[in-house]
């Protein structure tokens, strides 16, 4: 039987579930409570006024700056494939690692068959004697034929592409990054804390218990959400926890949509809201589900980056404003000088926006740069 939820509870629950009431914490601690917290914070290159890591870190650490987010590594997160390329923290590195030793083709096969034979086992020696390294010093094993996705091609050095099928197979791990390239060491060296698991827990179960704990509401449709795990989805799995009482279906008022919470999440207890305004990702994990976010606030938030010009409605690079457990606006912002410039701002139909409150975000964001 499916939990009813009112749009209230879900908003108000999903708000202090991921850690926006109130700062998790400061500096260096505090990202890491954060990682902690949040299960996976997803990484994305593009920088406007912090890659998406940062502002998922800005909205929940006080005393953070852009690119501290990465100072846990080495040691206590790595980097993998969670919800897309994620920051996971080194507690799931025993989980990844024997997943991939059971299925050494996952998320790697097409590579493996344009690698030259025993360059994965050249690099790895590589790692092992001289790292951390980049990619950039690892020795010159030859050309292979780039991957081409949908336009987005790969690397056509096979000492890269070794490297990259080692890091998915969890031969090696990042272990850090300069301002232009992700380092690499071996697990034991870059997570030598890390040993084995805390439970004994399948790592489809593991993870889709993870993944509802990320997510606070975890909806049982298809989408981008449940990437890696799409098997898992329509798998016995998601029933079988529900049936053990390990996580609970709940049903929001207005909509059809099913979704999958962690056991006594209404028993949770959360901090008061400090008031403040948030800048939000455009990848935070409070608005992974898109659809969620339209039924529980009523905001319609397409993150426009990879829409030719034309076609957007708002802006490049647009995140949204989160306030008192609302999602009030929205702006499209950048870092012009070492300031930030706001070059426009949208407040959203039927709501108000705090003009102190947002010049007081405003000014955290900058002193965060």
């Amino acid at each position: 039987m499916n939990r009813p939820l009112t749009r209230d509870q879900a908003r108000d629950y999903l708000v202090g579930h991921h850690g926006l009431r109130a700062p998790l914490g400061k500096g260096l601690p505090g990202i890491h409570t954060t990682l902690q917290r949040l299960r996976c914070i997803q990484l994305d290159p593009l920088d406007r006024i912090g890659t998406n890591a940062d502002l998922v870190v800005l909205a929940r650490v006080d005393g953070a700056k852009r690119g501290d987010v990465h100072q846990l590594q080495p040691g206590r997160a790595f980097e993998h494939f969670a919800k897309e390329r994620c920051l996971l923290p080194a507690s799931a590195f025993p989980y990844y690692r024997d997943q991939a030793a059971e299925t050494p083709w996952w998320r790697s096969s097409e590579r493996m068959k344009r690698l030259p034979e025993g360059v994965l086992e050249k690099v790895l020696a590589e790692v092992e004697a001289h790292g951390p390294l980049s990619a950039d010093a690892l020795a010159d094993h030859g050309s292979v034929v780039p991957i081409d996705w949908s336009g987005w091609k790969g690397t056509a050095k096979a000492a890269t592409m070794a490297l990259e099928v080692l890091w998915t197979r969890c031969k090696v791990v990042t272990a850090g990054r300069t301002a232009r390239t992700r380092i690499y060491d071996v697990p034991r060296r870059a997570l030598a804390e890390v040993h084995d698991h805390d439970t004994d827990l399948s790592f489809a179960e593991w993870a889709l218990l993870e993944r509802i704990e990320a997510a606070g509401l975890l909806s049982v449709n298809a989408g981008a959400h449940w990437s890696m795990l799409s098997d898992v989805r329509t798998s016995d799995l998601p029933a079988s926890l529900v049936k053990r009482r390990k996580i609970v279906e709940v049903q929001i008022e207005g909509s059809p949509r099913r979704y999958l919470a962690p056991k006594g999440f209404l028993d949770r207890e959360y901090p008061e809201d400090d008031g403040r305004m948030r800048i939000l990702g455009p990848l935070d994990p409070l608005i992974w589900d898109r659809k969620l976010v339209q039924q529980v606030w009523g905001f319609d938030y397409v993150w426009e980056v990879y829409k030719p010009a034309h076609q957007r409605k708002w802006g490049w690079y647009v995140v949204p404003l989160l306030h008192r457990g609302h999602l009030v606006g929205r702006m499209d912002a950048r870092v012009e000088g070492g300031e930030i410039v706001i070059d426009q701002r949208w407040v959203e139909d039927g709501q108000k926006l705090d003009e102190r409150a947002f010049k007081a975000a405003i000014a955290r964001a900058q002193t965060a740069l």
